[in-house]
This record gives structure tokens, C-alpha cells and sequence, in this order.
């Protein structure tokens, strides 16, 4: 896995991209939780994600959660077929704000 991050228009967007697994999720949910930890709204942005497991969804959830108390935003974008298909089954892709890409989350669509 690697991972970006990026200011935009009043939110952090990280990118992750590869395979988002038990020995990298650390590393994600580390980059999710300083972003926030720094009053930053933050979109996440999946289309480069090839693989992720439940630690990697893990880090997604904790960073919600986070957001919530904060009161800051958080999306998830442009999320790949991979991605969409473990967060249907665990039900979360009714739990996270999700939009097909970042330009339509900026427009607010």
C-alpha cells in the first residue's frame, strides 16, 4: 500500500492505493488519524485500492468515528469494485458518506 495526501478546497484527501491489508492498515490508520487529528475535514479517496481486508475497514471505521467526535467531514471517494464489494458486505457502504468520485463530492452531488 502506499498513500498521499493531499489539501483540497477545505478538506485533506488521502489517497490510498494497492492492496490495504493487516501489514499495511497501520500505516493507513495512522495517515487517516492525523488528518483529522488535525481539524482537517478528509475524504479518502479508494479508486486505487485493489484489496482491502477487515483491519484495513477497521482503520475507515476509527476514522469515522473520529470525524464524528470532532464534528469534521468525512468521505469516502471514488471507491473501486474491490473496495465497494467488502464494504456492501459488511454493510458499511450505508454507514459512510460515499461518493463515485472527488470532483462530484466537491460539487456536492
Amino acid at each position: 500500500m502506499a498513500y498521499a495526501v493531499e489539501e483540497r478546497e477545505g478538506f485533506s484527501v488521502l489517497y490510498l492505493t494497492g492492496e490495504v491489508d493487516l501489514s499495511c492498515s497501520p500505516n493507513a490508520r495512522k495517515a487517516i488519524l492525523d488528518c483529522l487529528q488535525n481539524k482537517r475535514n478528509l475524504l479518502v479517496d479508494l479508486s486505487d485500492v485493489t484489496y482491502i481486508d477487515s483491519s484495513g475497514v477497521a482503520s475507515l471505521v476509527e476514522g469515522y468515528q473520529l470525524s464524528r467526535t470532532l464534528e469534521l467531514d468525512f468521505s469516502l471517494v471514488g471507491v473501486s469494485d474491490a473496495a465497494m464489494n467488502v464494504l456492501r458486505l459488511a454493510r458499511l457502504d450505508h454507514v459512510f458518506p460515499i461518493y463515485p468520485s472527488l470532483e462530484a463530492h466537491l460539487e456536492g452531488k
